[in-house]
């Protein structure tokens, strides 16, 4: 019997009227366009604006049905102003609004901006550097890497750097993003130039970007958070192209580090303080949403402009702090391998994010929550669960038809809850261990929270990808030492 969706209670105004939509989803109810993508037409419910497509394999198909992701993208065609379709990732999954694992291209002319259509971590993203050296060469050193990267980057819920940054100092990272960090010597200018949008979005304006969340971030610069957040050394286990991958400078069995990591708590509070502007501002601007969660406002209203540029100055936070990390893994690196190591950086690329983009001549903004830009050429980082593979590709002009977007993980299949009911943190330490896996994490709550089993399988997610025609394969990472975010 196929899977049903959930009738669920729609939520239409702020005085809290509900329309029932008595009309249960079905994997019959998908239109197949090819083995890789599925519709949801417009006609299915009739407050949608636009499709619902959904990138995935037969397979994997059934998973999403599980919980109310769908439900969550069909609202998200809904939202005004939203141009062509709403689209979702094989590694889609429920997240507040609109599911993890969204891309949505709204109209700046007549459409919204909505900020859980970007997620409260913004610009959580990746940020791979590459080592000269063959993993064979630093096996011997790797517990020690492990240990002094874990000394120098703290991680966890809360836990930050023993020196706090003065407000002043926190505007201009918000404003400036890595360059103010180049500007005082850390890192190499090669880290801007590799990183999207040059590390800094130049429309952040910190003064809307209140108090509390810059307190917040005062001390958080170079740290790695908590959750799904990590710090891996990884080797290339395997080459897909070999020309693309000589182009990105990778090698078989070369030592690379990968980073996943945001904006943290400053992230977070941004937010949070526009969900609390915006839920009122709906009433004064006529809009209606299928629930309080797609809180949204138009975009070229005062108050969309305001959270635009808060969104971007958050977003160069995060990319200072990866920045400010990878600083701290290269002093870790020489530490314990000698000064003249060298780590060189690949690529830095956002997931949570919005940004201003043309299709088909239309300005838009493309909301991208859980998803990452593959523009032609672009390497593509797609991280694995913890302890399992992650991915490089290269973006392909095909991926238009995603609005140049790819997934941005292997996607969650049980809650943290679910996680912690189900596996010991200690039962990961010894599963890693017994494949040659490092792991260092201050929390085996932690651990059993991000445990593999949790997530989708990452090869049959990216293997969706590629056979969609939206990147190519270039190498298969594979983890060898975990730092974790606790």
């Amino acid at each position: 019997m196929p899977r049903s969706l959930k009738t669920t209670p729609i939520f239409l105004n702020k005085v809290g009227d509900f329309l029932w939509y008595n009309k249960n989803m079905t994997t019959k109810d998908l239109i197949k366009i090819n083995d890789y993508l599925w519709e949801i037409p417009k006609s299915f419910r009739n407050d949608m604006k636009v499709p619902a497509r959904i990138y995935t394999s037969q397979s994997m198909l059934e998973d999403i049905f599980r919980d109310d992701s769908i439900q969550q993208l069909i609202n998200g065609t809904t939202l005004p102003g939203i141009y062509k379709y709403a689209v979702a990732m094989p590694d889609m999954h429920q997240g507040y609004s609109v599911p993890i694992g969204f891309v949505g291209a709204i109209k700046t002319s007549n459409g919204v901006i909505s900020p859980g259509a970007c997620g409260f971590d913004i610009n959580c993203g990746m940020r791979v550097l590459k080592s000269e050296r063959s993993i064979q060469d630093i096996m011997s050193s790797l517990e020690k890497l492990a240990l002094e990267i874990q000394r120098q980057v703290p991680s966890g819920l809360g836990r930050g750097r023993k020196i706090k940054l003065s407000i002043n100092q926190i505007d201009k990272i918000l404003e400036k993003g890595t360059h103010v960090l180049l500007e005082q010597g850390y890192g190499e200018k090669q880290d801007a130039e590799n990183a999207e949008a040059n590390g800094r979005l130049k429309w952040a304006n910190s003064k809307n970007v209140s108090l509390r969340a810059k307190e917040r971030g005062r001390d958080q610069v170079g740290t790695l958070g908590s959750g799904n957040h990590f710090l891996e050394i990884q080797k290339v286990q395997e080459i897909f192209n070999e020309k693309i991958a000589k182009d990105f400078g990778l090698f078989k069995n070369q030592a690379v580090v990968m980073i996943h990591t945001g904006s943290r708590g400053l992230g977070h509070q941004v937010c949070s303080d526009y969900l609390k502007e915006m839920i009122p501002a709906m009433a004064k601007h006529n809009i209606k949403v299928p629930d309080k969660e797609f809180a949204c406002v138009p975009f070229k209203s005062p108050e969309g402009q305001r959270y635009f540029s808060a969104m971007a100055s958050a977003a160069n936070y995060a990319w200072a702090n990866r920045h400010m990390i990878g600083h701290y893994v290269r002093i870790a690196w020489k530490n314990i391998l000698g000064n003249k190591e060298k780590l060189k950086m690949l690529y830095d690329v956002a997931h949570n994010i919005i940004k201003k983009e043309k299709y088909d001549g239309i300005e838009t903004i493309v909301h991208r929550k859980g998803a990452t830009r593959a523009f032609p050429n672009q390497p593509v980082l797609i991280p694995g669960s913890m302890g399992t593979a992650s991915y490089i590709l290269s973006g392909k002009k095909e991926a238009e038809q995603s609005f140049f977007s790819v997934s941005h993980g292997a996607g969650r299949t049980m809650s943290r809850h679910q996680a912690r009911r189900t596996i010991t943190g200690k039962e990961v330490i010894n599963q890693l261990k017994q494949k040659g896996i490092i792991l260092k994490c201050r929390s085996q709550r932690g651990i059993a929270e991000e445990a593999p089993l949790a997530y989708k399988n990452i090869d049959n997610v990216v293997n969706v990808i590629s056979a969609a025609g939206l990147a190519d394969k270039v190498v298969r990472l594979e983890p060898l030492a975990v730092i974790k975010g606790e």
